[in-house]
């Protein structure tokens, strides 16, 4: 049987990616608040219910943190492009410039969006979790996710479409 931090670990890279999403690209700040969260779920691991999913439970101390740094600075906190947590992800100039400018938009797009949309796109769209597992994660009704992933991808779309906002333009939510 793994041990609490071998189990932890393959979870690492989803929660890198959630973390930098939420956080607008400021990798920094997502590896700090991974970190964090790593310490805090090892420190409680004797309180995790072993029948409870532990992918959820990790991602929900994430998003918890999160949330609770967010109250704490709200008013000092700047964001940067979101796409500067995956630049390295993008095709070099061998020929995949277009798709690498579709990307950078969709993530250009996505960090647009307000932050409760932009969680349950990533958890639903990107993490693969169920509705019902980001539902009971982000603490609200599935109804409310469903109603926030339909909301996130039609702002998305219409962003894609040139419908929408720039990415610079302030997020409410």
């Amino acid at each position: 049987m793994p041990n609490s931090t071998a189990l932890l670990e393959m979870h690492i890279p989803g929660l890198r990616r959630f973390a930098c999403a939420l956080l607008r690209g400021n990798q920094e700040h997502a590896d700090d608040l991974v970190q964090d969260s790593l310490e805090r779920a090892l420190s409680n691991w004797h309180r995790r219910r072993l029948e409870a999913d532990l992918r959820s439970w990790v991602y929900t101390i994430v998003y918890n943190r999160f949330l609770t740094e967010r109250r704490r600075q709200r008013r000092y906190a700047v964001y940067h492009s979101l796409t500067e947590c995956v630049d390295q992800d993008l095709p070099t100039a061998d020929g995949g410039q277009n798709s690498a400018l579709i990307h950078r938009d969709i993530l250009r797009g996505v960090a647009a969006l307000p932050q409760e949309q932009r969680a349950v796109l990533l958890l639903v769209g990107v993490e693969d979790f169920s509705y019902k597992d980001a539902a009971r994660l982000l603490g609200v009704p599935i109804g409310t996710v469903m109603s926030r992933l339909s909301r996130g991808r039609e702002r998305l779309r219409q962003y894609m479409n040139g419908s929408a906002s720039t990415p610079t333009s302030p997020c409410h939510g």
